[in-house]
């Protein structure tokens, strides 16, 4: 007989995160809203948020799901890695901690950086700028990137949506991003009482 390990959150956190990540990259079918933006989307997203996080376990899967979704979304090739890294680079600078003058630079900078992400594909920019916007409560980074959101979305239904699934993939990866991250530390500590049955 196999001994599982019970995690250290225990079966019933680990469950609802399973359940939450489920529900956020593929949906409960007759339950879930309908997604706006597609798993390809939603992952890059994911992927981004992973490396805003430093969370290398969620970097590795969510590379490994973008891959997976390009492959069956056929999408163009292009260097997606390197350039959603260099928005992960933009996207570090907290607006509150910039002058006015610094703010009115950054937000022409990344207006020329998107068109870039945008070539490939069509708004990611603005939607990676809001995620980071919700995941660290940046106000003028939300506000900026719903007007790029806003302006090409003409239908109030499939804004709603689009936004409703941005927050859905945040509020899951700084769930999963936080766990994932800080297990080794936790383990570390634990290990350090004497406690290894983890």
């Amino acid at each position: 007989m196999i001994k599982t390990k019970t995690p250290l959150i225990g079966w019933a956190f680990n469950d609802v995160l399973n359940e939450l990540h489920q529900i956020v990259f593929e949906g409960v079918p007759g339950e879930s809203e309908p997604f706006e933006l597609t798993v390809l989307e939603r992952e890059y997203i994911a992927y981004i948020l992973a490396c805003y996080y430093q969370c290398e376990r969620c970097r590795v899967f969510h590379e490994r799901a973008v891959n997976v979704a390009r492959v069956k979304e056929k999408s163009p090739d292009w260097d997606w890695k390197d350039e959603l890294l260099s928005a992960t680079l933009f996207l570090h600078l907290d607006s509150k901690k910039l002058s006015d003058i610094e703010w009115k630079r950054w937000t022409e900078a990344w207006t020329d950086f998107s068109k870039l992400i945008n070539l490939h594909h069509k708004g990611l920019a603005a939607y990676l700028a809001y995620a980071i916007g919700i995941a660290r409560n940046d106000k003028n980074l939300m506000d900026h990137a719903f007007a790029s959101i806003s302006e090409s979305i003409e239908d109030n239904d499939r804004l709603k949506g689009i936004i409703r699934d941005i927050d859905g993939v945040v509020v899951f990866m700084k769930a999963a991003t936080s766990k994932n991250r800080s297990d080794p530390t936790i383990f570390n500590n634990l290990r350090s009482r004497g406690i290894d049955d983890i």
